[in-house]
């Protein structure tokens, strides 16, 4: 998505740098500053963000404690190291067009090769979040096929299946971009103009619209089903099962984060086949150009709204912190926070003489508790269930 938005501009800048007509980036500077000021302040912030919170959150979601019968963490765990590549990619991308700064649009292979590698953690990380969304759905509606199709195995398969398929329709951009090297510019020929404006709109329309709409349908379906259960029987809100360390909570802000961030990017790109920048000309005729005071408010939203999508791959940490109490736990003590363990926290350390069991079968709870008259060597527990206000006694069980 971000990569995308900016080939209209670079095809313009490329095609009319004659010497006598300023860049885009000089355009930008003296006629909108702001556009240049958006992408130079806030895209650094989002950097530091993200590439601190999610190899943590990769680090966390992957052990072996969180992934152990949970496929949820493996797709977010995945989606984590997506978004550190993405950052990664984008840092380069924004050294040339905000900066100025060449890179890979002077050397030949890297402007094809780079312009497919930054597409493929854009296509890859809706697909993923609608991946276990749909996951969330068998578990939550359907759950009794729920321990076919929610397993680790599985996740891992889905996970290597997407990536492949990112790769096939992100491998089209090396026909797409070319290097010039008599202008020393990447940018794609006029024979591929119309092709690469045709596949652009559909990919985008289909992976950054049709997507997440998919994904809006699918929580509206999933939180349906959570109140009917919680009404009919009340049960709790968390659903476990698929991913049984992971909350429906944390995985339905997710998914409605990335809503958020996407159709409003979708919408800013359908926009710019209808506004366009007027003739090149000096920097006056230009400032008093109608159609130039149109294109750079435009210009001005749409990098506002990219920063805005540019968001989603630095800031799924804090949704992570917020909502998953496993995932505070971990990172509380992955970074030694002892200080910050709230008492809560502390009163659920198991005491020797209460064993508690969470199952993932309706959320039942199940107490061992010690009976008291034990015999030496043997001792007794009672096994209490929450489960309709049931109690069963089972003496002499060995403990666990």
């Amino acid at each position: 998505m971000e990569n995308s938005t900016l080939t209209d501009g670079t095809s313009s800048d490329t095609m009319n740098n004659s010497g006598l007509n300023p860049g885009y980036l000089d355009i930008f500077n003296n006629l909108a500053p702001q556009i240049s000021i958006i992408d130079r302040v806030i895209s650094p912030i989002f950097y530091v963000i993200g590439l601190t919170a999610n190899p943590i959150t990769t680090k966390i979601w992957l052990s072996r404690k969180m992934r152990k019968n949970n496929s949820s963490a493996i797709y977010v765990g995945v989606l984590s190291i997506v978004h550190t590549v993405f950052l990664l990619l984008h840092i380069i991308q924004e050294l040339n067009y905000a900066w100025g700064v060449t890179s890979y649009t002077r050397m030949a292979v890297m402007c094809e090769v780079f312009n497919m590698a930054i597409y493929v953690p854009q296509y890859y990380a809706p697909l993923l979040v609608l991946a276990f969304t749909v996951e969330r759905y068998i578990a939550v509606n359907h759950p009794f096929v729920k321990e076919r199709f929610c397993t680790v195995r599985r996740a891992i398969y889905v996970s290597i299946g997407l990536l492949i398929f990112s790769l096939q329709i992100a491998s089209l951009q090396t026909y797409i971009w070319r290097y010039h090297p008599e202008e020393g510019q990447c940018y794609p020929p006029e024979e591929v103009v119309d092709f690469e404006r045709i596949w652009t709109l559909t990919t985008e329309l289909i992976l950054f619209m049709f997507v997440p709409v998919c994904v809006l349908v699918v929580n509206i379906l999933v939180i349906r089903e959570i109140r009917r259960i919680t009404y009919q029987s009340a049960l709790p809100h968390q659903t476990r099962g698929c991913g049984g360390h992971t909350s429906t909570i944390t995985l339905l802000s997710v998914s409605f984060y990335l809503i958020c961030t996407l159709l409003p990017a979708s919408i800013v790109f359908a926009l710019q086949g209808i506004i366009k920048p007027g003739e090149m000309a000096d920097l006056d005729t230009m400032a008093a150009d109608p159609d130039w005071k149109r294109y750079l408010q435009y210009m001005t939203i749409r990098k506002i709204v990219e920063e805005m999508c540019l968001s989603n791959y630095s800031c799924y940490f804090f949704i992570y912190y917020i909502t998953g109490e496993s995932f505070r736990k971990e990172v509380r003590k992955l970074c030694c926070w002892k200080l910050f363990t709230s008492e809560k926290d502390k009163n659920t350390v198991t005491s020797k003489s209460e064993y508690t069991l969470v199952t993932t079968d309706n959320a039942n709870i199940i107490k061992l508790e010690k009976t008291g008259n034990s015999v030496p060597g043997k001792p007794e527990y009672a096994l209490v269930t929450r489960d309709n206000m049931h109690t069963n006694k089972y003496e002499k069980s060995t403990a666990m």
